[in-house]
């Protein structure tokens, strides 16, 4: 800010200051009307992805273009306070956390030069200090391990000699520890880095490891935890209640030099929200091919409610087995009519019974089964009723060749898994839960683009199941890994699996 002082006498100088002082004020109108015109992009894209459209745009494709906005909108805000040279008026938007209390500590002190009194040359004592904590990092870092193993000889004798054995390793004579292979899988299956991306990234800190390397790494841990997957579907199977969903796993198919479309499939259970105590739990099983008898051989003798999408094999495995129950989804029912919400009255009325719905079973969600059946009867059946007299009435009045009347089709011929939920208070009101367990196969699927072959989709399902399991638990994959690939190096019984589930490591 300009004082009287700071005014020069001459006019010319004075008309100089005054232009400069225009061009600057222009700049930061510049600097603002950018930064206004970035956190309006931001809050049209929130609206894209939690508003009415929300359905319109994926969230990774969301996440890349937020950070991107948020991103030139820091650019954008330093350049208008390094032009004023004054803090902005609004505080930055910054993640002012505490850092977590394990966190190594490493202190620095900035202190004065001189510690005498600038005044009377006496000297100064501290009365209190300012403490300001930032987050650092060192990156990844490899070690050697060197082990050292003492031979011992009797001098008497000269016939005994006495060694410790060799330590148990996944990869026997081979490079990696234990911790090395679980970062390989963590890194691949948890965030999504293929095999040749990480070998370029330990290139860079001086370690060639050539890709099929790690890939032989991959094939033998997989190996050894084939059976905690399998005692996790084989858990799943003894459940009274299981959601299935399946996606696309593009597999390469030397024979005819492309690739062939192979199928992960997800199976899963989470009582939480009727107050069950049992751990959420998912596994996933990979086929060459989406055939209706696959999740009939993946099920075994499961007897239950199989809550599920309109997939029609899972309507002829419920046909050839009696016992078995199908809940379906009211969110693919919703999705069907929310495509043709702007340009149908009657879309638009559908979704928002369906909403309503919703409503409800946001105020019963973690209470026990029997409130929620009770909710469900006094409020929700009602409403179910109507809506199914609703779309009987427009079924009438509408082509059979609309996507309308396809829409209204779809819910007519499944209604009896669609109202399953009001009689039962275990049962939730759609599939979400698995099919937020296919979101991370679909990512490892952008970035790995295909398989190798049938058997690298089996490795895919089987990591993938014990890292998904290890995030459902709240718990580390990464150390987890380490910990249950040292054990099973080290022969950790086939009978006491169960030992090594990631739930037993919570606490």
């Amino acid at each position: 800010m300009l004082i009287e002082a700071d005014l020069p006498d001459d006019v010319e100088a004075l008309r100089a200051l005054i232009l400069a002082q225009a061009r600057e004020l222009d700049a930061l109108k510049g600097f603002q009307a950018e930064v206004e015109r970035l956190k309006a992009i931001i809050a049209a894209l929130q609206r894209h992805r939690f508003g009415r459209r929300s359905e319109q745009l994926e969230p990774d494709q969301f996440e890349l273009a937020l950070e991107e906005v948020e991103t030139a909108l820091a650019e954008a805000e330093h350049a208008r306070d390094r032009a004023s040279r004054t803090p902005a008026d609004q505080p930055r938007r910054v993640n002012r956390g505490s850092l977590p209390a394990h966190l190594e500590r490493i202190e620095q002190v900035v202190d004065v030069e001189d510690k005498a009194c600038p005044c009377c040359g006496g000297q100064l004592h501290q009365i209190g200090e300012d403490v300001a904590e930032r987050l650092d990092v060192v990156p990844t870092t490899f070690r050697v391990l060197v082990t050292r193993r003492p031979r011992y000889g009797c001098r008497s004798c000269e016939s005994t000699v006495r060694q410790a054995p060799v330590p148990a390793r996944i990869v026997e004579g081979g490079l990696p520890t234990e911790a090395l292979i679980a970062q390989v899988l963590v890194a691949k299956y948890a965030d999504h880095l293929p095999l040749y991306r990480q070998a370029q990234i330990y290139a860079r800190q001086g370690i060639q490891l050539d890709r099929s390397t790690l890939a032989d790494w991959v094939g033998r841990a997989a190996w050894y935890l084939r059976p905690l997957r399998d005692h996790m579907l084989e858990r799943l199977r003894r459940s009274e209640r299981l959601f299935a969903d399946e996606t696309t796993a593009p597999v390469l198919d030397p024979g005819r030099g492309r690739t062939k479309t192979g199928q992960l499939w997800a199976y899963a259970s989470d009582d939480r929200p009727w107050g069950g105590t049992a751990p959420p739990l998912v596994a996933y099983v990979y086929a060459p091919d989406r055939k209706a008898e696959r999740p009939e051989l993946h099920l075994g003798d499961f007897a239950g409610i199989l809550q599920v999408d309109g997939y029609g094999g899972y309507a002829a495995l419920a046909k050839r087995r009696r016992q078995l129950r199908l809940a379906f989804c009211w969110a693919h029912v919703r999705r069907k009519f929310y495509d043709l919400a702007d340009s149908s009255p009657v879309a638009t009325e559908v979704l928002r019974r369906i909403a309503l719905l919703y409503a409800i079973e946001g105020d019963v969600r973690g209470a026990p089964a029997q409130q929620r059946q009770a909710a469900r009867s006094e409020r929700s059946r009602a409403i179910v009723e109507d809506l199914r007299h609703y779309l009987e009435a427009r079924n009438r009045q509408v082509s059979a060749k609309a996507k309308l009347g396809e829409a209204i089709r779809y819910a007519l011929t499944r209604w009896d898994g669609l109202i399953r939920f009001l009689d039962d208070g275990r049962i939730d009101l759609d599939s979400n839960t698995v099919e937020r367990s296919i979101r991370p196969l679909a990512l490892n699927r952008k970035n790995a683009l295909f398989a190798g072959s049938d058997e690298g989709g089996d490795n895919w399902a089987v990591i993938a199941t014990l890292i998904e399991n290890c995030k459902l638990s709240g718990i580390d994959p990464h150390r987890w890994l380490s910990e249950t690939l040292t054990k099973l190096a080290n022969g950790h019984h086939a009978n006491r699996v169960h030992e090594l589930m990631p739930w037993t490591a919570v606490g």
